[in-house]
C-alpha cells in the first residue's frame, strides 16, 4: 500500500512543529545558570528565526487548490499556522534580547527583558495585559533618564527623536474614534499607531502612519506584535535600497497586511471575551460567514435549481416520466424529516450585548466541508428561562417558516461520515459601539450511519453541545466545572449532566405522500416541511420548460417565464415565502377534492397565485431589502406584505399610484446556462 500523500499546509504544521521542539528545548538552556556558551544560543537562536521567515513565506504562498484533497476550514487554519510563527517569533525574539551583551541593552531595555522572560512562563490568558505593563516601565524608566527640566504638562511637544525611536510602541485600533477637542487624533479600525507616550489619565499620545499626532483613548487601542514594528522600521530604514526592488517590497507589505487583517477579524470575539460578555466557548459564527462570504453557494435558491449531468446536455436530477408527464421521483441516499424540539442549558451572553436573534443554522456535513444549503430556524425566548431556546411556538393561524422547527433533508453524499451539523448562533448588537455580528454558541453533529454504514434509528436524539468550531475538538461551552475535576459519585455525575448544554431533536420516518414530494426535488437540498408542496409543485414546472417545451436539449435559449427566474429569489426571503404559502392555502381551499391531486391545476393555480401575490412585493419600489435580524425592516416588510391594498389586480399594478423598481430582463427570463448546477 503507498504511503499516504501529505498536503503542503500538513508538511508546514509538521515543520512548525519541530520548530516549536526546538524553541523549547533553547529556551531551556538558555535558563539553566551554567549556560557557557552564550555566543553559541544566540547563533542558534538567529538560525531558528531564518528558518522561520522561510517557512512564513512558504505559508503565504499556499492556496486551496495546492492541497491534494479536500481541507475543512482551510482558511482558518492556515490564520491558526500563521499565529503559531508569530508567537514563536516573538519568543526567540525576547530570547534574542536576553543573550544579547549588556552595553547594547541598558536602561529600559533591561527592564523589558526581564518583563518579557516572565511573560514566557505566565498564562496565555494573561498575555496582552503583561505586555502593557512592560511598556509602561519601560516608558517610566525612559522619562526618569531624560531631562528633568522638561515641562510634564506639554507633553506633545516635549517627545525628542531619541524617544520616538525608543520608546514608541505599535499598537492597532480596536474601533473607529473620532476626535471631538483640539489635540485629539481621529484614527479607523484596524489602523496602526504608534504611541509614544502614556499618560495616567488614559489618554495617550500616538502618531499615525501619516506623521499626524494626538491624544487617543487606551480602551481603544490594543498592542500588535512586535515583529510588526520591526518590520515596519526595517522597511523605513531601508526604503532607498529597495526602490531598486518594488516587486519584493511590495511582496513583503502585502504578506505582512495578511497577518495583521487575520488578527483584526478575531479581535471582536477577543475583546468580548475579555469583557465577559461572551462565555469561553463562543465563536464567530462559521456557518453565517458561509452565507455572507459565498453568495447564494449555500443557499436555498442555488440547490433549487437543476443539476447538469457529465455530458452537460441533459440533468442528472430532472427527468420526466414518459408514461404520465411528470417528473420521475428520484431517491436519495439519506430522505428524512426531523423536529428541532428544544435547547438546554444554553449560556446567555453578557449583559454588553443585545440579542436581536437566537436561531440553530443545519446542514448536511461529512466532518470536512458543508454538503448542502444552510437552513435556519429561529428560536424563540423565555426571560423566565434564559438558558432555553424552544422552536415552533404556538400561534392562531399559519406558522411562519422561519420559526417552524419541522425540517426534512435530502442529500446523496456517499461519504460513511455523513450526518447532520446543528449550529446554535445569535446576532448581537454591541451596547457601547452599535456594532453587529453573528457568534456561534456551540454545536452539535449528528452522524446518520453507524460504523458498519446501517442507518441510525429514527427517533428522538439529545445531542451534547460543544464549544468553538466544527473544526475545534474538546472545546467546553463553559469551563467552571473542569476547573473543579471531574465528580466520581453517581449522584454528582448525574447533577453536572443536567447543567451539560443539550440539543434535543427527533428525526422522523417519511409518510407516503411527503415521501412523494420529498422524491420531486433536487438529490441535495434542506428546507422547511412547511414549504415542501410548493417546492415540488415549482419543481413540475420547471422540467415541463426544460424537458417538454425547448425543441432540442442543444437549445440554451433564454425561457420567459417569471415563476422560473424569480421563485429561486423568493425562496430565499422567509416572509415572502410566507406569504406564498397564505395565497396559496386560501385558493386551495376553493379548490374540489379530486382538483387538489391533479398536478395540471395545481400548475396553472401555483402560477396565479405567484403572480398575483408575491411577484408584484418582490420589485415593489417601496419594500426594503431584506437584512437579517433587523427588527424595523422585518416590521416594515410585513406591513407592506399584508397591507390590504396588496390584493392586486391588472388595474391596480397599471396605476400610476403603484410603484415599481426599474424593468431588468432577468425579472422574466430564465438563463439555463447561469441558474443550472455544474
Amino acid at each position: 500500500m503507498p504511503p499516504k500523500r501529505r498536503g503542503p499546509l500538513q508538511t508546514v504544521q509538521r515543520e512548525t512543529d519541530d520548530i516549536k521542539r526546538k524553541v523549547d528545548a533553547l529556551v531551556q538552556q538558555a535558563a539553566k545558570p551554567d549556560a557557557s556558551d552564550r555566543t553559541d544560543t544566540l547563533e542558534r537562536c538567529k538560525e531558528l528565526q531564518r528558518a522561520m521567515e522561510e517557512i512564513m513565506k512558504t505559508l503565504k504562498k499556499l492556496s486551496k487548490a495546492d492541497e491534494p484533497a479536500p481541507v475543512g476550514n482551510y482558511d482558518q487554519c492556515k490564520r491558526e499556522e500563521e499565529k503559531r510563527l508569530l508567537t514563536l517569533h516573538e519568543r526567540l525574539q525576547s530570547l534574542a534580547l536576553q543573550l544579547q551583551p549588556h552595553e547594547e541593552t541598558a536602561g529600559p531595555s533591561s527592564s523589558q527583558t526581564e518583563q518579557e522572560s516572565e511573560e514566557e512562563n505566565s498564562d496565555e490568558e494573561d498575555e496582552s495585559s503583561e505586555n502593557e505593563d512592560a511598556e509602561e516601565v519601560v516608558q517610566d524608566d525612559y522619562d526618569d533618564d531624560d531631562d528633568d527640566d522638561a515641562d510634564s504638562g506639554d507633553e506633545d511637544t516635549d517627545i525628542s527623536p531619541a524617544a520616538t525611536e525608543q520608546g514608541s510602541v505599535s499598537y492597532i485600533a480596536l474601533s473607529a474614534f473620532t476626535g471631538e477637542e483640539e489635540g485629539d487624533l481621529s484614527i479607523q479600525k484596524g489602523e496602526v499607531l504608534k504611541v509614544l507616550s502614556k499618560n495616567k489619565d488614559g489618554w495617550w499620545l500616538a502618531q499615525n502612519s501619516k506623521g499626524q499626532k494626538g491624544l487617543v483613548p487606551k480602551t481603544f487601542l490594543k498592542m500588535s506584535a512586535p515583529q510588526d514594528s520591526e518590520r515596519e522600521n526595517e522597511d523605513d530604514g531601508e526604503s532607498e535600497e529597495e526602490e531598486e526592488e518594488p516587486d519584493i517590497k511590495s511582496s513583503k507589505t502585502s504578506n505582512w497586511n495578511t497577518v495583521r487583517k487575520a488578527v483584526n477579524e478575531i479581535d471582536a470575539t477577543d475583546v468580548l471575551s475579555a469583557m465577559g460578555a461572551i462565555p469561553p466557548g463562543f465563536r464567530p459564527s462559521t456557518l453565517s460567514r458561509l452565507l455572507e462570504e459565498a453568495g447564494k453557494s449555500y443557499r436555498a435558491s442555488h440547490f433549487i435549481q437543476p443539476k447538469l449531468s457529465q455530458s452537460q446536455l441533459s440533468f442528472k436530477d430532472l427527468h420526466m416520466d414518459p408514461d404520465s408527464g411528470k417528473v420521475h421521483g428520484r431517491p436519495s441516499r439519506v430522505s428524512l424529516t426531523l423536529t428541532l424540539w428544544s435547547c438546554r442549558m444554553i449560556p446567555p451572553p453578557g449583559v454588553g450585548l443585545q440579542v436581536l436573534s437566537r436561531h440553530v443554522r443545519l446542514c448536511a456535513f461529512n466532518g470536512t466541508q458543508v454538503l448542502s444549503n444552510i437552513h435556519t430556524v429561529r428560536a424563540t425566548y423565555n426571560s423566565k428561562s434564559p438558558k432555553t431556546w424552544s422552536f415552533s411556538p404556538r400561534m392562531t393561524g399559519m406558522l411562519p417558516c422561519l420559526l417552524d422547527g419541522d425540517c426534512f433533508l435530502r442529500c446523496d453524499s456517499e461519504s460513511p461520515d455523513l450526518g447532520i451539523l446543528f449550529e446554535l448562533g445569535v446576532t448581537y448588537i454591541r451596547n457601547s459601539t452599535g456594532e453587529r455580528g453573528d457568534l456561534s454558541c456551540g454545536w452539535a453533529f449528528l452522524k446518520l450511519f453507524d460504523e458498519s454504514g446501517a442507518p441510525i434509528a429514527l427517533r428522538t436524539q439529545e445531542l451534547t453541545i460543544h464549544g468553538g468550531t466544527p473544526f475545534e475538538k474538546d472545546t467546553d461551552m463553559d469551563t467552571t466545572s473542569t476547573k473543579r475535576g471531574y465528580p466520581t459519585g453517581v449522584f454528582q455525575q448525574m447533577l453536572l449532566s443536567r447543567k451539560i448544554p443539550k440539543l434535543v431533536v427527533k428525526l422522523k420516518s417519511v409518510n407516503t405522500r411527503s415521501r412523494e414530494l420529498l422524491n420531486l426535488l433536487p438529490d441535495t437540498i434542506v428546507g422547511s416541511l412547511s414549504t415542501l408542496h410548493l417546492l415540488a409543485t415549482y419543481r413540475q414546472i420547471l422540467a415541463d420548460a426544460l424537458l417538454l417545451d425547448r425543441v432540442t436539449m442543444y437549445n440554451a435559449d433564454l425561457i420567459c417565464s417569471s415563476v422560473l427566474a424569480t421563485f429561486p429569489e423568493v425562496l430565499d426571503q422567509p416572509d415572502l415565502m410566507d406569504a406564498f404559502r397564505k395565497s396559496w392555502a386560501e385558493s386551495e381551499s376553493n379548490l374540489r377534492r379530486s382538483d387538489k391531486r391533479d398536478i395540471k391545476v395545481l400548475k396553472q393555480m401555483f402560477v396565479s397565485v405567484y403572480m398575483g401575490s408575491v411577484f408584484p412585493l418582490l420589485y415593489s419600489a417601496e419594500m426594503p431589502a431584506p437584512c437579517w435580524a433587523d427588527e424595523g425592516v422585518e416590521s416594515q416588510r410585513a406591513r407592506i406584505i399584508y397591507s390590504p391594498s396588496q390584493k392586486t389586480s391588472v388595474e391596480a399594478l397599471l396605476s400610476p399610484q403603484c410603484s415599481h423598481q426599474a424593468f431588468d430582463i432577468t425579472q422574466v427570463t430564465y438563463d439555463l446556462i447561469s441558474t443550472a448546477q455544474p
